[in-house]
């Protein structure tokens, strides 16, 4: 089962692209994060001539989350239990199912946008929301995995260059340690360093020329517990789908699992 995940920067102006990546790249489920759509503007018409079913958490902002399957879609839970709301509203960064037996979260965790921003404290605390909702799934023998735009480098490899972030969010300790504490819950990461670059980025910014110059972050990560981590036979990320008119400013990371 080939399992992948891509913030696609807004499903309506990717649409195209979506299309043709899943039938090229033969992709089972793939983990959708910011479709800036509603949940009417979902694409769910075309995806199904395609072959898949839909399951979409969004309200046409510049959030938005969805789950696409050709095996399966089983028990949709929209949203993150118990997690906090940002401006008197939960926004919707979560939505989790079961897809040809693995249990599976699409998660667009917040920006946090600067340190001293009260949506950096937000950030914080939807991470350990997030922790203590999958905690029970996570340590349990169902296949399980947790994937999306994490808004984190996990270590400093992961940026281009460390300094360049210094005093901003994606690197700080703080934002570090909650992935830490989310790993403790038994996930991994299972598309680990290195891959097939010396850089296996997933995002490079519209400007300044930074995908050419490969000035990137690994912040779209895959999250698994044992049985999920124990069936993985490859993982990459899709640099290709970063090239050319109308891109997403992240790449598909991709996941093949024996199950």
């Amino acid at each position: 089962m080939r399992i992948a995940t891509w913030n696609v920067n807004s499903i309506t102006a990717r649409l195209p692209r979506l299309l043709a990546w899943l039938q090229s790249s033969g992709t089972d489920v793939l983990c959708v994060q910011e479709t800036k759509c509603t949940a009417e503007q979902f694409p769910a018409d075309e995806l199904r001539e395609l072959g898949y079913e839909s399951a979409v958490h969004a309200d046409g902002r510049w959030n938005g989350v969805a789950l696409i399957s050709r095996v399966g879609l089983a028990d949709v839970v929209q949203g993150l239990p118990g997690g906090p709301a940002y401006e008197g509203a939960q926004e919707p960064r979560a939505i989790s199912a079961t897809c040809g037996g693995a249990r599976l979260w699409s998660v667009y965790v917040p920006n946090g946008r600067e340190v001293t921003h009260d949506h950096y404290a937000y950030k914080l605390e939807w991470l350990a929301a997030l922790k203590a909702a999958v905690a029970t799934d996570a340590a349990g023998a169902l296949p399980f995995a947790v994937l999306g735009d994490y808004n984190i480098a996990p270590a400093d490899e992961d940026v281009w260059d460390r300094s360049v972030f210094e005093g901003s969010t994606h690197v700080t300790e703080p934002e570090r340690a909650a992935l830490a504490a989310l790993r403790e819950t038994g996930l991994t990461d299972v598309v680990p360093r290195p891959l097939k670059y010396d850089h296996p980025f997933t995002y490079w910014d519209y400007r300044q020329l930074a995908f050419p110059k490969n000035r990137g972050m690994r912040i779209d990560l895959v999250y698994g517990n044992a049985p999920f981590a124990a069936a993985v036979k490859d993982g990459f990320v899709d640099r290709e789908e970063r090239k050319g008119k109308g891109a997403s400013d992240h790449a598909p990371v991709v996941v093949d699992l024996d199950v």
